[in-house]
C-alpha cells in the first residue's frame, strides 16, 4: 500500500532529522535516486525543514530583518514543496499512463501527491504533538489536552491513509483519473506579483 510506505518513510525522515535538528543538515537520502521511497524522503524532509524555519519565524524576540529573512526563505522553501508534489505527480501520471479509464471515471477533488503532501504534514503534527503530550516540564493539563489532540491525529491519520489507498485502487482500475493542475503560485513571480513588478 502507498500509504504505508509513505507514513513509514515520513516516520523516518523525521526520527533522521532530529538526530541533528539542523534546518541546513545536508540530506542523505538512503534509497535509490529512481525509486518512489527517494521521493518520499525528499518530500517529508522539505517539509521537516519547512516546519522548523516557521518554529524560528515565530519567536517574538526575533530582529525584524532577520525575521523577513526568515520569511523569504520560507516562502522560497514553500516553492520547492510545491514543484516537488508536482515531480511526483507526475511520476504517478508516468506510472498509470497506459491505463485507460472507464467511459464513466471521475477525477478527484486532489492528486495522489498532494493528499501525500498532506500526509506528510500530518506525520509531522503527530511527531510534535507526541512531544508535547510528553513533555515533563508541562502541566498535566496540557499534556492532558495534547494526547487528546494527538489521538485525533492518529485517527485523522488512518482516515487519510486510508482515502490515499483507495484514490491509487481507483487510478489503478480506471475508475479514476489523474488530472494535475500546476499551482502557478504568484507570490515569487517577479513578472506576476504587482508588488515587484511595480519595482522594476
Amino acid at each position: 500500500m502507498i500509504s504505508e510506505i509513505a507514513n513509514r518513510i515520513f516516520n523516518q525522515v523525521i526520527a533522521d532529522y532530529h538526530k541533528f535538528d539542523d534546518i541546513d543538515y545536508t540530506v542523505k537520502n538512503p534509497y535509490d535516486a529512481e525509486t518512489l521511497e527517494h521521493l518520499f524522503y525528499v518530500k517529508n524532509w522539505i517539509d521537516t525543514a519547512q516546519w522548523h524555519m516557521e518554529d524560528v519565524v515565530r519567536n517574538p524576540q526575533i530582529d525584524a530583518a532577520e525575521g523577513l529573512s526568515w520569511k523569504r526563505r520560507i516562502d522560497a522553501q514553500n516553492q520547492v514543496r510545491t514543484d516537488m508534489v508536482e515531480f511526483i505527480d507526475g511520476y504517478f501520471l508516468n506510472l498509470y499512463k497506459n491505463i485507460k479509464a472507464m467511459p464513466d471515471a471521475k477525477i478527484n477533488t486532489e492528486s495522489p501527491a498532494w493528499a501525500l503532501d498532506r500526509l506528510s504534514i500530518l506525520a509531522l503534527k503527530i511527531y510534535h504533538m507526541k512531544e508535547e503530550a510528553e513533555r515533563e516540564t508541562a502541566t498535566p493539563e496540557h499534556r492532558e489536552q495534547c494526547l487528546a489532540k494527538l489521538n485525533v491525529l492518529l485517527a485523522q491519520r488512518d482516515d487519510l491513509s486510508q482515502s490515499i489507498d483507495e484514490l491509487i485502487a481507483d487510478i489503478e482500475a480506471g475508475k479514476k483519473y489523474m488530472k494535475v493542475y500546476k499551482q502557478m503560485k504568484m507570490y515569487n513571480d517577479p513578472s506576476l506579483n504587482p508588488v515587484l513588478y511595480n519595482k522594476s
